[in-house]
């Protein structure tokens, strides 16, 4: 199992057990396939115990898989014709942000979302997810023009949040934040978003304002990582895990609480197991959604937005 996390180690160690013991069969023409048969029932029933009573932390850490795919390899598998749109027009082309125009089974669409790198290097061309302002106007622009020629918007969201850097903010972070948000609100065109990794504050929702929002079974959406939290409220980091049962971040919290619109399952074991039956399972839900927010007018996609929004949280009287 590659790349496993540490609440997998048991898994593995029972994998590596029978692949031993395989490999003594062949080398030394001694049958174990009974010893065999039973530590494979014993993995199958251990990775049901494992990945069938994930922990909110447990989930965090699936949603940080060093190889979960990224918005680029999901428009690889879905798409098709797509032709990425660089730079904001005004500082300069952050690749923590990608975003184009490409087709949906043959449908036009407009595609926004986060990118991490693929290893150290890649993460660092890509500031590891975490955008710029130029990030947030470039995916702004891509998006008002995509609301001009009427193509549907589709955001992947996968941040820990927007870069905190000084220069960040010089340059307008919280403005170029805020700006998204209220344009998002007023676009005519029908809005998706996807949460499929990370969804951490102001940085995931700058491209979150959608009709409907979904999250991947393993991910989470919170206004702010659970370790940051945890430094803020006890003053200790480590206790991110702590943060992350306090703060119902995943997503079946988030359903339950109407934040979100569904949940996409993942293969068994995360998204990173089958890549190509994660994208079959987003791909279903975008094109179904997609059907149903095209029957409405620009008018009432606004509306529909606005209504969505509103009926988050609850409302109190002083």
């Amino acid at each position: 199992m590659a790349g496993e996390l540490p609440f997998e180690k048991p898994l593995v160690e029972l994998h590596d057990k029978i692949k031993e013991l395989r490999r003594f069969t062949e080398e030394k023409g001694i049958d174990f396939s009974d010893e065999v048969k039973r530590l494979e029932q014993k993995a199958k029933e251990l990775a049901d115990q494992i990945y069938g009573n994930l922990t909110p932390w447990q989930r965090v850490q699936l949603a940080r898989h060093p190889e979960r795919p990224t918005t680029l390899d999901y428009i690889q598998l879905l798409f098709t014709d797509f032709m990425e749109i660089h730079g904001d027009r005004l500082f300069g082309d952050d690749q923590a942000i990608v975003g184009g125009i490409a087709r949906l089974d043959g449908r036009p669409v407009t595609i926004i979302g986060n990118q991490k790198g693929k290893d150290t290097k890649d993460n660092i061309r890509r500031n590891f997810g975490m955008a710029h302002p130029e990030g947030y106007r470039k995916a702004l622009r891509i998006m008002e023009q995509a609301n001009k020629f009427g193509r549907p918007i589709i955001c992947f969201i996968n941040t820990s949040g927007a870069y905190p850097g000084k220069a960040a903010e010089e340059r307008g972070q919280s403005e170029a934040i805020a700006r998204n948000l209220r344009q998002m609100a007023t676009f005519g065109v029908p809005i998706i978003c996807v949460v499929i990794g990370e969804g951490g504050s102001g940085g995931a929702l700058a491209i979150g304002v959608g009709n409907r929002v979904f999250m991947l079974e393993n991910s989470y959406y919170s206004v702010i990582a659970p370790e940051s939290a945890a430094a803020i409220l006890w003053r200790d980091s480590s206790l991110g895990m702590r943060a992350a049962e306090t703060m119902k971040i995943t997503a079946p919290d988030l359903l339950e609480l109407g934040v979100i619109d569904g949940i996409i399952p993942e293969p068994f074991g995360g998204a990173h197991r089958d890549v190509a039956m994660q994208a079959d399972a987003v791909k279903k839900v975008l094109l179904e959604q997609l059907e149903q927010l095209s029957q409405l007018s620009p008018d009432e996609l606004v509306q529909d937005r606005y209504e969505k929004f509103k009926q988050i949280g609850e409302y109190a009287s002083l």
